[in-house]
């Protein structure tokens, strides 16, 4: 019996095709908004705060992508190094982060990264840093969905190998480790915080945990990482990214991922 089963927890066909898909989605906003047929770079970022499509927006460094046809969010491309990367902003929270990775993915970017400011909940070497998501702990909704139940979802094992040694040299540490992921970033309380500290988890994200669950079950590659930069407001003088709201060493960590995975 499942009536009296939470609808979340119901069992669910992982094997059935969706009737609502990205395509067909992104297809009638073309039509809707007549935007030319035009293909997402190749290498794509999430970023949940904003901040670098803010600056690619202002700086001159950004173009804007006529063929991006989310409903939702606008697409600003920038080169670096020879690797044109489109950048999507505000895709904050784990459903918002899958449904726009999922329209990136029929879109033309074979490669998904996210990089979203998250809060420290065990001893760092360093703050601001960021950490390298090997896994993260499904303590939200949207990867129940991709995947059935576990404790982690985890990042591609060859992605990972082919990391190593990557970020050697980068204005900011790049450390490895793993986070827990939550919808409810209000309801962080000190009881769950210590039972994912204990599991081992650094920091606290809204993201990763679904992202990963979605590329294992779509068979995409999806990169995510964490930019520590607060102690959840909890000690004052808190959220501070660095010079330039941390764009510019963001943009490092992007560009290194593209160049070991490229």
């Amino acid at each position: 019996m499942t009536g009296d089963l939470l609808p979340l927890l119901r069992p669910k066909d992982y094997a059935a095709p969706s009737v609502f898909e990205p395509a067909n989605l992104l297809r009638e906003a073309r039509r809707q908004k007549r935007l030319v047929v035009e293909d997402v770079p190749r290498v794509a970022l999430l970023d949940p705060d904003g901040d670098i499509v803010r600056y690619l927006a202002t700086s001159g460094h950004g173009r804007r992508h006529q063929g991006w046809a989310c409903y939702h969010t606008d697409m600003w491309t920038t080169d670096l190094d020879g690797t044109e990367v489109g950048v999507v902003g505000m895709a904050v929270g784990a459903p918002f982060a899958v449904l726009v990775a999922e329209q990136l993915a029929v879109s033309g970017a074979e490669l998904v990264l996210s990089i979203t400011s998250a809060g420290q909940i065990a001893p760092l070497p360093h703050t601001p840093c960021f950490v390298l998501l090997e896994r993260a702990l499904r303590d939200e909704g949207t990867s129940v969905h991709y995947l059935p139940p576990s404790r982690w979802s985890r990042l591609d094992r060859r992605l990972r190998e082919r990391l190593d040694g990557a970020f050697a040299g980068l204005p900011e540490p790049v450390l490895t480790g793993a986070s827990w992921t939550t919808d409810a970033p209000y309801r962080e309380t000190a009881s769950q915080i210590e039972a994912a500290r204990i599991e081992g988890a650094l920091c606290v994200e809204m993201e990763a945990a679904a992202l990963y669950a979605y590329a294992t079950a779509r068979d995409r590659s999806v990169v995510c990482l964490a930019h520590v930069t607060n102690t959840m407001a909890t000690q004052g003088s808190d959220f501070e990214k660095g010079p330039t709201n941390g764009v510019h060493a963001a943009l490092a960590v992007v560009r290194a991922v593209a160049q070991a995975l490229g």
